[in-house]
């Protein structure tokens, strides 16, 4: 097994905004490198960990703390726990950063920074277009507030980034704060 410890990388951003990408990119390069490592994806944690929860901001919000406990539960174990969801607001991000931090293991946010108008762009469910239109209430970013994290850890902006520097981009914050081996 290479050389690393568990620690959760937690992406946060809007529908769209390349959150389950480059997670998948990441997670595919540390098992190429043989580290242990567990997505929690937001809409796959919807169907199976928080299923019938609906999109109020307290079911919202129980849906990220359970995604925070699972990760913080991974990390202590010594796996590498990513998280690719919303997770819109700032004062939920703390308390899952808290409860990861409290367990031992690092807190790594990253913003995946994307304007409106490239998510909207990028929507082939045609998800931004019915919000907009008021056909869908409680929608992160336009009916529903999203908080963008003020101190992440790494920014990636994913309306200019490609996935392969934005993946090199977190590998090298990971490698340079000692979580991972080069």
């Amino acid at each position: 097994m290479s050389a690393h410890q568990g620690f959760t990388l937690w992406f946060t951003g809007l529908s769209g905004a390349g959150k389950s990408t480059l997670s998948e990119a990441l997670e595919r390069e540390f098992r190429r490198r043989n580290f242990r490592v567990e997505v929690l994806d937001g809409d796959i944690v919807r169907t199976h960990l928080s299923k019938g929860l609906g999109f109020s901001k307290e079911d919202r919000d129980t849906n990220v703390l359970r995604i925070g406990f699972v990760c913080s539960l991974l990390a202590r174990n010594g796996v590498i726990s990513v998280s690719a969801a919303i997770s819109p607001y700032a004062d939920i991000r703390a308390q899952c950063r808290q409860m990861t931090e409290e367990s031992g293991t690092a807190f790594v946010e990253v913003y995946m920074n994307a304007p409106l108008e490239v998510v909207a762009a990028r929507d082939v469910k045609g998800l931004y277009k019915r919000a907009m239109a008021g056909e869908i209430p409680q929608f992160t970013g336009v009916s529903d507030p999203y908080e963008a994290p003020e101190n992440p850890e790494v920014i990636v902006d994913s309306g200019q980034e490609g996935i392969e520097a934005s993946t090199q981009k977190v590998l090298a914050y990971l490698e340079e704060r000692g979580l991972i081996s080069a």
